[in-house]
């Protein structure tokens, strides 16, 4: 049947609302899909109400460009059975193994919107609860790299690393990226941003360059300088993994074959040759365990066979911020500080020597985490940072103390004596987010003692920064709740024989 189009400018998934009378007559009721012709078609969700009048059809404005249409003109509307990957899904709920053309066609129905919402969170919990094999991870990975743009680069090998997340302050990116390319050789590095963090490194970078860069300018830069800072958002690579991920935030799920296929699927799209995994390590992370760690490490190398990918793991510590700066100015200014030549932070200056140099060994190069220390002390990495920062569109004349952070501080001080016996990332991370972090960029902590270091009753283990008062205010309030730091005396308990008499 014809039906009026209007547009409403909702965010949602493709959704089309139409009257009860109108619904009887196409045979469809919530939820079913029903297939919209205008100028293109486009499958949408269906759903059923009075606030549309009969004759006309209510639709998400994400519909408008897939149908070429606008408000008024007619629209055939007609039922639209369900794809046949829902089938595939209802599999995987039972535990069987998936072809890899099942999987293909599963990638494909998300990327075209013709499941819905619920069918991809059946989807993520069948993975969640039943996982897949080594074979069907290297499928999916490849779907979701084959379902979105690459980049063809005429120069090789392409080098790459990528961390797995989960501890904060960990800026090492440009640290390593630019003592890689100053070295001579090519790592083309795309970085996410914040999803449940205080910070990522796309969150800080665009704090002194642009970090939108499309495929082909990527691939200019990477083949010019060396490498780039680019944010993966920016670019159409593995587009069904951004698209999966905001489904699986909201459930507070993250499947372990959705998160190797992802990672690996991005190296797929722009044609990683060498890959360095950081696996962050510790207590609140991703990875609470060493034993983890090691199963992680198995089946990233064991992908990268599949996909003829060479990758090497590094499993790092992660019970603490690396370094002492969360949130994007602050971190933007202690990566450049170090880039300069300060020696602190040597948490920091440690994890990007030893992962730039494992790249550095997979060059060809001996004793790579030596000469990254090289490269970074004889400043050669700063002026290749320079040249990055400059090719997109950045200062070359580039300062740390150009980084300024938000202009409202506030202490946290220690309530008493003693050691510092352990630190929640966790905590630490819901305490710059409350001070605006990443979206204020001035907003994070700045880090005083770590773990194992003295402190004295009164005296300050970390500043939070803000754009804004009140925010600053909210997170200091946090802190006090929290209490993230957890101090200890020497002695941990006293143990005697039972007294006499």
């Amino acid at each position: 049947m014809n039906l009026k189009a209007r547009f409403l400018d909702i965010s949602t998934e493709p959704l089309i609302l139409i009257n009860p009378g109108d619904a009887a007559q196409i045979g469809g009721k919530d939820n079913d899909r029903v297939k919209i012709d205008g100028k293109r078609s486009a499958i949408a969700l269906l759903n059923v109400s009075d606030f549309a009048e009969p004759g006309e059809a209510i639709l998400s404005a994400n519909l408008q460009s897939k149908i070429v249409a606008s408000d008024g003109d007619d629209l055939r509307i007609i039922y639209a059975s369900g794809p046949e990957s829902v089938r595939s899904i209802r599999k995987k709920m039972d535990n069987k193994k998936l072809t890899k053309e099942e999987i293909h066609d599963i990638v494909v129905d998300i990327l075209e919107n013709r499941l819905s919402k619920i069918e991809i969170s059946a989807w993520l919990t069948a993975l969640y609860i039943n996982g897949m094999d080594i074979e069907e991870i290297a499928a999916f990975a490849r779907a979701m790299a084959d379902t979105g743009d690459k980049v063809e680069f005429d120069r090789t090998p392409v080098y790459d690393f990528h961390s797995m997340g989960g501890v904060p302050g960990n800026k090492i990116t440009p640290i390593v990226v630019s003592i890689v390319a100053a070295a001579g050789l090519m790592l083309p590095k795309t970085s996410s941003r914040a999803i449940s963090s205080a910070c990522g490194t796309s969150d800080f970078v665009e704090t002194f360059c642009d970090i939108e860069l499309d495929a082909a300018n990527l691939k200019r830069i990477s083949e010019k300088v060396g490498g780039v800072f680019a944010w993966g958002g920016s670019m159409n690579l593995a587009p069904v993994d951004d698209m999966v991920i905001k489904v699986e935030h909201p459930l507070g799920i993250n499947p372990r074959a959705q998160m190797l296929a992802s990672i690996i699927s991005k190296k797929l799209a722009i044609g990683a040759t060498h890959l360095v995994m950081d696996i962050p390590t510790g207590a609140g992370t991703k990875v609470p365990t060493i034993e983890v760690a090691k199963a992680y490490a198995r089946d990233f190398m064991d992908l990268g066979e599949k996909l003829n990918i060479h990758i090497e793991c590094a499993i790092t510590y992660a019970d603490q911020p690396v370094g002492s700066a969360i949130g994007p100015k602050l971190e933007a200014r202690e990566c450049i500080r170090i880039l300069e030549g300060q020696k602190h932070p040597s948490s920091v200056i440690e994890k990007a020597c030893d992962l730039a140099g494992m790249i550095l060994e997979m060059g060809g190069f001996a004793n790579g985490s030596e000469k990254a220390r090289e490269i970074l002390d004889s400043g050669a990495a700063m002026k290749k940072f320079r040249e990055i920062v400059a090719a997109q569109n950045g200062n070359y004349d580039i300062r740390s103390e150009d980084l300024v952070p938000g202009e409202f501080v506030e202490d946290v001080i220690s309530p008493s004596a003693g050691y510092v016996h352990s630190i929640s990332n966790k905590d630490l991370v819901s305490i710059a987010i409350a001070a605006g972090s990443p979206s204020d960029k001035g907003a994070g902590l700045l880090i005083m003692k770590k773990k194992g270091q003295r402190v004295e009753r009164g005296e300050l283990l970390f500043q939070i920064y803000g754009d804004s008062k009140a925010k600053v205010d909210r997170a200091k309030e946090l802190a006090t709740k929290y209490k993230p730091f957890d101090i200890e005396g020497m002695l941990l308990k006293k143990i005697a024989p039972p007294r006499t008499r």
